[in-house]
């Protein structure tokens, strides 16, 4: 009988190699597929006032609101039909004034709070209630999102960078200096405030509630125009005055304009005063000028900016520094 042949299937070694390489491929692509991060897509493209679209790098270098921000915020309002209504009583809401809140806050706290010993053990920077409740937010004759707007109007006019350094002189409660603690490095806004109130309203409550503790901007309870607590080898990009120098006399401002002067960036760096300039024009036109010049400083003009949310706009005058 005759062997009988074995039968199979005979793969050559240059096959045998393909096939190797070919699902090493496949798996490379697969891991690879696998471990990447899913990316998600924005369902509606960012888009400039022109209507282009928005690079990345536009977006954060940007300060003010586009016209297709507005454009963008209007078609959401359209979209889900809202309307503007009467603000009460309804399922899970329940308006309160401000004052009904710090008495609900005094009277019962929280709807869930420690009682007893446990009390002050598990509150890490207590506050007091009228901080809590906002009424600091009332100091200032308008709206407290006003600050947005004078935030907005000074950094553009002024081309700051998150690296720039900012003085503010009367920074009050941080209606303003918030939003320039936000955009700046750490410890790159300074500002110098007499009003204890305010400074405790700043550190207790807009700097904690905000997540800006970790900015550490320098704030300074001073008065009379002394910013010696604030070094001397600094040097500012932006130094303003929101409707403080109205309150001050004459010959103080122009002390603080001469303490100042060498601390203000030459040519670039920008002082903002808003309202009036009454402690200059009350010398006459000419002789404002001329006191001007013997400290270094020359007046560029006056600007108006308008609020982005209510009916309202901010005077400012601007002044830069002239010698090195």
């Amino acid at each position: 009988m005759a062997p009988s042949s074995q039968k199979g299937i005979v793969i050559t070694i240059p096959a045998l190699l393909l096939s190797v390489s070919a699902a090493a491929v496949f798996l490379f692509f697969l891991l690879s597929y696998l471990s990447s991060p899913c990316t998600c897509p924005s369902s509606i493209p960012a888009t400039t006032a022109a209507g282009g679209s928005v690079t990345e790098e536009d977006a954060d270098r940007r300060i003010s609101t586009s016209r297709g921000d507005i454009d963008w915020v209007k078609d959401q309002i359209r979209a889900n039909g809202l309307q503007m209504r009467d603000n009460v009583l309804r399922k899970g809401i329940n308006p309160r004034t401000r004052s009904q809140q710090l008495e609900d806050l005094n009277n019962f706290k929280g709807i869930s709070h420690y009682e007893g010993s446990e009390a002050n053990n598990h509150t890490a920077l207590p506050c007091p209630g009228e901080l809590l409740v906002e009424d600091h937010h009332s100091n200032y004759g308008e709206p407290w999102a006003g600050g947005r707007d004078v935030f907005e109007f000074l950094a553009e006019s002024s081309h700051l960078t998150a690296n720039s350094c900012v003085l503010e002189i009367g920074c009050g409660t941080l209606r303003v200096g918030v939003h320039f603690i936000r955009y700046l490095k750490p410890e790159h806004f300074h500002c110098l405030e007499r009003d204890e109130l305010s400074l405790m309203a700043a550190f207790r409550y807009e700097l904690p509630s905000q997540g800006l503790l970790h900015k550490r901007p320098l704030i300074v309870r001073g008065e009379d125009m002394d910013f010696t607590k604030f070094g001397s080898d600094v040097v500012y990009d932006l130094i303003y005055a929101s409707a403080v120098f109205l309150h001050m006399p004459d010959n103080l401002v122009w002390v603080g304009l001469e303490r100042l002067v060498n601390k203000l960036k030459p040519y670039d760096g920008r002082i903002f005063v808003s309202h009036n300039i009454k402690f200059c024009s009350r010398l006459g036109g000419e002789k404002c000028t001329i006191r001007l010049a013997s400290l270094g400083l020359e007046y560029l003009g006056r600007h108006t900016h308008d609020s982005l949310l209510f009916n309202h706009y901010e005077i400012w005058f601007e002044f830069r520094r002239t010698k090195a």
